[in-house]
């Protein structure tokens, strides 16, 4: 140790000697200052406390995917007015946002209302990640909300989220090659036959069908009645459902109605459309807007929606697919009464048109459907022809899985691979692999509960 160093020391000690600890220290609350100092201590302790036991209820988070995201802003101070409640929005987008509520969920961090896809509902409930909303739901309200959207968001008998904006798949169709569309599978093959013998174009296909895109080989098979998976979480596909439906797309391809060939492969399709390079594609509302923002003036005239098509036999339209978001609320959220006042006001059928103005998504309650906007739009009125026939998919976490794993299976099997009977049994054997991790998750959570 150095002199400097010993000089700095005050007397008794040496360097790398701290002075013991008191023990027997306490608040003298007679001594020096008396009490008064004591009781100002307590108030700050009193006051923090309450301050970790009741959060500010007048403040809450709200995260937004994509441009619902940005165009939810544009309400906000509609809500806060009327409330009192401040929402500070964060805009997330789609391509980060199911990574980033697992990660805010591990890290006990997800905001308190937030806006999901349906078909995520079943895991992030499974992960116990939001919160049951039986008790909030007002029945009269629910009515108003299309059946099969709604489904979405119910898991077992218990609901998870609430239908913010909705979507589904119609036909979009050339009116100068199809005056009259097709309302059953047999008239839509005979249809496509007729527009290709029109044609008389070797390399012209009726159809666009990319292999690459789930939808479709889904809502055929929905149509068909096929489940995917039972309730006791075994996969369905060798089963004649399912088959009749793969055999009813791979056949469209042997019939040379629709190219073998990916999104990827598409140059331009709106630009393509309007050129009549193809007669029809499936598709959601977006691109509604995107025909009518894309397509030269003199070629609006030439195309339309219509629902789909569906199976001999069967009432007309066919089943389409559940699609859309919903609003959540976190299970740890410290805030559920004034989140779900912000969900409730999103819901609201005046907010509801409202938005859907601002960002071009259909309305999921009803009663928002009744304004000239939507009732005089003939192809928006096409959409909600189909709202009424539409199916939830199974409510699975792995539910996303199971549709790649159809598209990819449905690739192999259009570039000759195998055909509908073989393809099935490997869908089949694939998604029963997949759903026995779930069901032994399941078996030992059971187990637990006894």
């Amino acid at each position: 140790m150095s002199a400097e160093t010993e000089r700095r020391l005050p007397a008794g000690r040496s360097a790398g000697i701290l002075p013991a600890p008191r023990t027997n220290r306490r608040l003298e609350v007679g001594g020096p200052g008396g009490w008064k100092p004591a009781l100002r201590l307590l108030v700050v302790l009193v006051a923090f406390l309450s301050c970790t036991t009741h959060p500010d209820q007048t403040r809450i988070e709200f995260w937004g995917l994509g441009r619902e995201g940005e165009v939810v802003a544009e309400l906000v101070p509609q809500f806060e007015n009327e409330t009192g409640i401040h929402v500070d929005v964060q805009q997330i987008p789609w391509t980060a946002a199911h990574e980033k509520l697992l990660t805010a969920h591990v890290g006990k961090s997800l905001p308190d209302v937030a806006q999901i896809g349906n078909t995520w509902i079943p895991e992030l409930s499974t992960l116990h990640a939001i919160e049951p909303l039986n008790a909030r739901i007002d029945a009269k309200a629910q009515a108003d909300y299309f059946q099969g959207i709604w489904n979405t968001n119910v898991v077992g008998n218990t609901v998870y989220g609430i239908p913010w904006y909705v979507d589904t798949r119609v036909l979009f169709y050339r009116t100068d090659m199809i005056p009259n569309p097709p309302r059953t599978w047999s008239e839509w093959i005979a249809v496509m036959e007729r527009v290709k013998r029109e044609r008389n174009d070797p390399h012209f296909y009726p159809l666009l069908m990319p292999t690459n895109e789930w939808p479709q080989p889904v809502v055929l098979a929905m149509q068909q009645g096929a489940t995917f998976v039972d309730d006791q979480g075994h996969a369905k596909f060798d089963e004649p459902a399912f088959i009749r439906a793969f055999s009813f797309y791979l056949d469209i391809y042997k019939r040379g109605l629709a190219p073998v060939m990916s999104n990827s492969q598409i140059a331009n399709l709106y630009q393509q459309f309007g050129d009549g390079d193809f007669a029809m594609f499936i598709s959601g509302p977006w691109d509604v807007g995107n025909l009518r923002t894309r397509l030269k003036p003199e070629q609006q005239k030439t195309w339309s929606v219509t629902p789909l098509p569906a199976p001999d036999g069967t009432p007309w339209p066919g089943v389409s697919m559940s699609g859309g978001s919903s609003l959540v609320l976190s299970r740890t959220s410290k805030k559920k009464d004034a989140a779900w006042k912000f969900i409730e006001f999103l819901s609201r059928p005046d907010i509801q048109v409202r938005f859907s103005q601002l960002s071009g998504d259909l309305p999921a309650r009803r009663s928002a459907w009744n304004t000239p906007e939507l009732m005089n739009d003939r192809e928006m009125q096409a959409f909600l022809v189909q709202l009424d026939r539409t199916a939830a998919l199974p409510r699975v976490p792995e539910i996303e899985n199971i549709c790649t794993t159809i598209f990819e299976h449905g690739q192999l099997a259009t570039r000759g691979q195998f055909d509908a009977v073989e393809g099935a049994k490997r869908l089949d054997t694939k998604v029963e692999a997949m759903l026995e991790k779930r069901r032994w998750v399941v078996a030992r959570e059971a187990e637990a509960a006894r």
